[in-house]
């Protein structure tokens, strides 16, 4: 560990210890608001537990309510998502939490003794792949056994914790993605979580499998729920904040300042004030507005790039004074201005591109210019054009 990194982990412990001596405990949310530790940095996150477990701080799982994801009530009420309770059969969602409620969640040994299981299936199969047992042996046929044992203590593993899936699940409810999507990608991080999962470290498989799932959702959501994708740290830090907000202004009783918050999250108020503006939702010019919603947002808004219809109307009529104007003189005289000031097709050309369509020099063309423009400086012609001035 760098002069640096030990430095970084010691401001974290301290940090954990000071707020877990006001608390008296720990919660997983505190650990990782803390750190900003990812679910695949495990070296990083068991040198932090097994500090805390050393110096005798619980790390508790706790199902809060993320304020800024508000439930939606018209999907599934908080106990059916806990046991499946209480809903229609037809509904997918809740055929998949009475499926789930069918596997009793594990105990620690229980917990244990699955684990030892998957890891001998996967020595068993690592052995077979380096050839070294004569196939049809009957040590063979253990390990075999052993293989497929470990697979079946994998799906028993997976399933008895897909209940934990759905508790973190439905944190996110709100975020633009369906419930059953934040499902699925839950369970793919809580599979990858039994991929990684090292019971020698000391603790439990759900404490460990909940920064995965975590993770996976997380990353879906800011793959998948906005229009503008952000990245994944900034959709934590955007949850962090709005969590913070939650809690603040239920102690000051009034919505909190940035710099309230700054200082609640030991952030830079830039970053806040950034990550607030960027967690505003896009909206479609097409929205309805109004009570019969006959309306669209865009009839609202000013477009400030196409003139409005007096500025068009203005261009129209100086316009036509030009031309007026330029056909009192000479035709090549005119030519040449309409050339020079883009009055065709909106570009000025140069005196060497005027003068290669005449067949002139550019000193010609200079001359022409300047003779045409003093005879539009006659009181008569001027008269035309003031106005316009």
């Amino acid at each position: 560990m760098t002069p640096q990194k030990y430095q970084r982990y010691r401001q974290i412990l301290s940090l954990l210890l000071d707020k877990a001596a006001v608390q008296g405990y720990l919660t997983l949310e505190d650990v990782a608001e803390a750190s900003q530790i990812m679910p695949y940095e495990t070296e990083r996150m068991s040198v932090i537990m097994l500090a805390l477990r050393q110096r005798g701080v619980e790390v508790i799982e706790v199902e809060e309510e993320e304020p800024s994801l508000p439930f939606d009530e018209g999907l599934l009420t908080e106990g059916e998502i806990v046991d499946g309770a209480g809903v229609e059969s037809s509904d997918i969602v809740s055929l998949y939490l009475q499926e789930m409620s069918l596997v009793p969640l594990l105990t620690p040994d229980e917990e244990f003794t699955l684990a030892m299981r998957i890891e001998k299936g996967r020595a068993a199969r690592a052995e077979l792949l380096r050839g070294n047992v004569r196939k049809g042996s009957a040590r063979y046929r253990r390990l075999e056994a052993l293989v497929q044992d470990g697979l079946q203590a994998r799906e028993h593993l997976i399933k008895a914790n897909t209940r934990l899936v759905v508790s973190v699940a439905k944190r996110y409810l709100g975020c633009g993605i369906p419930f059953l999507d934040l499902i699925q990608e839950g369970n793919l991080g809580l599979m990858r979580a039994v991929e990684k999962f090292d019971i020698h470290r000391g603790f439990r498989f759900s404490t460990y499998a909940t920064w995965w799932i975590r993770q996976a959702i997380t990353r879906a959501i800011a793959d998948q729920g906005r229009t503008i994708r952000l990245p994944v740290h900034m959709v934590d830090r955007i949850r962090q904040i709005y969590r913070a907000m939650h809690e603040l202004e239920q102690v000051l009783g009034r919505p909190p300042s940035a710099e309230e918050l700054a200082r609640e999250l030991h952030l830079d108020i830039r970053k806040v004030q950034w990550s607030m503006k960027v967690a505003l939702l896009p909206l479609s010019l097409e929205s309805p507005i109004g009570d019969e919603e006959d309306t669209e947002l865009g009839t609202f808004i000013e477009d400030e790039i196409s003139p409005s219809p007096m500025q068009s109307a203005y261009h129209s009529m100086l316009r036509e004074k030009i031309d007026e104007v330029l056909a009192t003189l000479p035709p090549r005289e005119a030519r040449v201005l309409r050339l020079r000031f883009g009055l065709e097709t909106g570009t000025p050309y140069t005196l060497e591109e005027v003068g290669e369509k005449f067949g002139l020099t550019r000193e010609r063309i200079r001359q022409i210019e300047g003779k045409a423009l003093q005879r539009l400086r006659h009181p008569r012609r001027a008269r035309l054009l003031k106005d316009y001035l």
